[in-house]
């Protein structure tokens, strides 16, 4: 088929608003099951491996040469104890409730961040879509004007593992980068018109738009409607204020932006809810500290911490291909202290504003860290056990599931996957897992077929 200039008009535009609209090419006709509790979804993805003995599973009683230095705290529920690293997050555990029977098989990080952004392990015969773009496609959006699938910043070191697999491109995560959202300047990019292009200039390119022919040929097998659609709904986004007020930091108060804490990983989590009051269905935070004045050489600042885990500055470069690589001992604020403030405002700030009754937050890293130190003072991949966290959305808080031994090596009880992790996610949101998704050539496809709800979450 000759390709019309009318057709070829409409695809450039397509190119330059699709990974802004998130429209459902089809989703926007499909069928749910019953509603589940959560309409919204928050996941904080912490990469590179959280070392779990260190954190959500203190282990006292393991062997003093390769115990964590950091002690058990109470939390604010009795027989809960975390280590003195959350002792913000500590404040809140009636809110949550810890996973500390993670397991599988992947100890590469690539695979492993991929494993749990699409909650299918990687190298299926058919690629699979990021869960947030699952989401969108069968749920849509809340809103209007802000993207159905947001990661933020979406630039680290991982974050190209971000896939829409078989569903429409135009699904596909929008990332609103910047390497600092403390800095003032910040600004997310592509929500808004470009300088020199005046609001009466942008509506009358729109009303040419319309009159043009856009069916002849639509990216991805996407429909004539479907194309309208997605037009429609990208121009409506690119013309109204408040998708840039949706990313506008210094609306909210000072002093709240200090609870968080000032730095980078505190403003991407406050983003993060700013978007889901906003009404955005799936946000990813997925965040390091970068390097600044007080923290130089740390340019790589995740928590892969195979060299001086334990050290109170720089964990220097890389030795013997071990992995400093520029980040910072665990117990710094560029590493814990920053998280554990964040996490815990983010815990109260939703809980205050009464957003956890239907948002599901989640708190993951793709595995956990060994039990043993090794020779130059750190811990490896541990995919064999490791914790991940859960609030809102009729999660019942104040408790911890699953058990691994003495050393946080095993589980002992109640295993579960990262598949398991994203059953839960899609059945939280009433999303009938036994009915299959289509891909664009009418194939069935099932999400999570591995994997089961987690439903002691909820009793």
């Amino acid at each position: 088929m000759r390709m019309q200039r009318r057709s070829f008009v409409g695809l450039g535009l397509a190119a330059g608003l699709q990974a802004v609209a998130g429209i459902p090419s089809r989703g926007a006709d499909s069928k749910l099951a019953s509603p589940g509790r959560a309409k919204r979804v928050l996941v904080v993805l912490e990469q590179g491996g959280l070392s779990h003995i260190d954190t959500f599973d203190p282990k006292p009683e393991a062997a003093a040469e390769h115990r964590s230095p950091f002690r058990p705290i109470d939390t604010n529920v009795a027989g809960i104890q975390f280590t003195e690293l959350l002792a913000k997050t500590a404040q809140h555990a009636d809110k949550l409730a810890v996973v500390r029977s993670m397991t599988h098989t992947i100890g590469g990080h690539p695979e492993g961040t991929a494993y749990v952004l699409q909650g299918a392990k990687p190298g299926a015969p058919i690629e699979m879509p990021d869960l947030g773009t699952a989401v969108a496609h069968l749920m849509g959006t809340e809103s209007p004007f802000l993207p159905a699938y947001t990661m933020i910043p979406g630039n680290g070191e991982q974050s190209y593992n971000t896939k829409y697999g078989f569903l429409s491109p135009g699904l596909k995560v929008f990332k609103t980068g910047g390497r600092d959202l403390s800095d003032p300047k910040w600004r997310v990019n592509d929500l808004g018109l470009l300088d020199g292009v005046a609001p009466e200039r942008f509506r009358d390119r729109r009303d040419l738009l319309s009159n043009l022919d856009i069916g002849v040929v639509a990216p991805g097998g996407t429909s004539a409607p479907a194309m309208g659609r997605f037009f429609e709904r990208a121009f409506h986004m690119l013309e109204d204020p408040r998708t840039q007020s949706a990313f506008d930091l210094s609306r909210e108060p000072l002093g709240l932006r200090e609870t968080y804490g000032t730095g980078h990983r505190g403003q991407c989590y406050l983003l993060g809810r700013r978007l889901i009051e906003a009404g955005t269905r799936f946000v990813v935070v997925d965040v390091r500290e970068p390097e600044t004045a007080k923290a130089p050489g740390g340019f790589n600042m995740n928590w892969d911490h195979h060299d001086f885990i334990y050290t109170k500055g720089s964990c220097g470069t890389v030795r013997d291909k071990a992995g400093g690589e520029g980040r910072y001992g665990i117990a710094t604020w560029q590493m814990m202290g920053s998280t554990d403030q964040a996490f815990a405002a983010l815990l109260g700030d939703m809980g205050e504003r009464g957003l956890l009754d239907e948002t599901l937050v989640c708190f993951v890293t793709e595995f956990g860290r060994t039990p043993r130190l090794n020779k130059f003072e750190g811990r490896d991949h541990w995919p064999n056990a490791y914790s991940i966290a859960f609030a809102g959305a009729g999660v019942k808080g104040g408790q911890v599931i699953g058990k691994t031994d003495r050393d946080g090596g095993y589980v002992l009880d109640q295993a579960f996957t990262p598949d398991d992790y994203a059953a839960t996610v899609y059945d939280s949101l009433g999303i009938d897992l036994a009915q299959p998704v289509y891909t664009r050539e009418n194939r069935p496809v099932f999400l999570a077929h591995d994997g089961r709800p987690i439903s002691r979450l909820y009793s």
